[in-house]
């Protein structure tokens, strides 16, 4: 038996927090927000955000930070904006030895960090796990069969977070591409807010399969560009995550997508439906692309239209009428018209 601290009780967190209590884990599930845990005391499920999956009375819900000391392992589970403030704030409580998982997936805007990077430097001297891959929390608070995948710059660390967090619905494989799987996991919702967009704007399966087959394509060549491995966007924390986030309606970056595209300004859609993690991803990666001169069409124009208020139609027509080239764009030449001799 681990003994867990759960940071965040939102959707993801309290879905992994009931995972690994029925597995038999000692759990802890820490929020900053009091009404959060009086309402799972009182209803006994996360009614606003997991409804339909009751929560042991046995997990161990807290308003103290403290709660992460002496723990075998800590979720992260905040939004990305969040996480360097948390983990300066658990800093003072962690004791040695325990190993730091992070769920959100995003890039730090401002710095243009992937978090894992945020929380070394936060956490110096702590095994920092990421773990992401195509896994909504309505679904594993359920338990239905889901796989992901723990990467880490320590295999011991990545070892042991997949033996502990494994279960018969639950199977985590191991990878060491810390970045690629990082980078998957936060611009996927890029393109699921872009897969949004097009339901709205009451657009078929050729276009969604067509914007999910270039968006793996311009994650891939921005991933491979800051030296991650382009194997990584093959699987589940690339092409695996992507299909997921952009086809269902668990999806928050899908739904509010869908408002967009029905004529919903950025800012209501967000308010509508809370955290949207593409909306600020989209923001820096804009900017990182830029930083490191690598061409992401569909992310600038996603970006024109949530931030400088671009036509959502104009904007896929920008990408419908670019030049004509080649399917595999590295191959550096673009396709003309034949002249007749």
């Amino acid at each position: 038996m681990a003994k867990i601290t759960v940071l965040g009780a939102g959707g993801f967190g309290i879905a992994l927090a009931v995972l690994m209590h029925n597995s038999g884990h000692d759990v802890t599930v820490w929020s900053a927000f009091p009404a959060e845990l009086d309402e799972i005391r009182r209803e006994g499920e996360q009614k606003t955000k997991l409804p339909g999956v009751p929560v042991p009375k046995e997990i161990h819900l807290c308003e103290d930070i403290s709660c992460v000391k002496e723990k075998d392992l800590v979720l992260i589970g905040v939004p990305s904006l969040f996480v360097r403030d948390t983990a300066k704030k658990i800093l003072p409580h962690l004791s040695e030895g325990t190993i730091i998982a992070n769920t959100a997936k995003g890039l730090e805007d401002g710095s243009l960090k992937p978090l894992s990077l945020v929380l070394e430097e936060e956490l110096a001297g702590f095994d920092i796990v990421v773990l992401t891959g195509p896994s909504h929390a309505e679904e594993v608070g359920l338990g239905i069969p889901t796989t992901i995948v723990a990467a880490s710059k320590s295999k011991s660390a990545a070892m042991y977070t997949q033996e502990t967090l494994s279960s018969p619905t639950f199977r985590i494989y191991l990878n060491d591409d810390v970045l690629g799987c990082e980078l998957g996991g936060a611009l996927k919702n890029i393109i699921a807010l872009c897969a949004g967009v097009c339901d709205g704007l009451g657009y078929g399966d050729n276009t969604k399969a067509a914007l999910m087959t270039r968006g793996i394509h311009e994650i891939s060549r921005l991933g491979v560009a800051l030296g991650a491995k382009a194997g990584t966007f093959a699987g589940l924390a690339g092409i695996g995550d992507l299909i997921v986030t952009c086809t269902s309606m668990h999806s928050r970056n899908r739904r509010a997508g869908i408002l967009i595209g029905q004529g919903v300004s950025p800012e209501e859609a967000i308010r509508q439906i809370g955290t949207v993690e593409g909306y600020y991803c989209c923001h820096a990666a804009h900017a990182l692309a830029q930083k490191v001169g690598v061409d992401l069409p569909i992310t600038e124009q996603l970006y024109n239209v949530l931030f400088e208020g671009a036509d959502v139609k104009q904007a896929l027509g920008n990408l419908m009428n670019r030049p004509k080239r080649h399917e595999s764009e590295e191959m550096g030449y673009e396709l003309t018209e034949e002249k007749n001799a």
